[in-house]
């Protein structure tokens, strides 16, 4: 496993402890806590690649390096 894929699974199950946590607080409920901290993390992961993938068409902001 790369570094970076270990990086990402870590910071996203930490991220999915803090919304499963924050939504206890306001439902008291295990189980609707722990369906919005799947649901909007499953969510949140989604949306951010297919912004990745947006951004992946544009080019502005990126140096191309010409070949001489």
């Amino acid at each position: 496993m790369s570094r970076a894929l270990a990086k990402t699974l870590g910071y996203r199950a930490l991220m999915i402890v803090i919304t499963v946590t924050v939504a206890f607080w306001f439902t008291g409920d295990t189980g609707q806590a722990l369906s919005i901290g799947l649901v909007a993390n499953v969510v949140k992961t989604g949306t951010y690649y297919g912004y990745e993938r947006l951004w992946d068409r544009i080019s502005w902001g990126v140096h191309h390096e010409t070949s001489e």
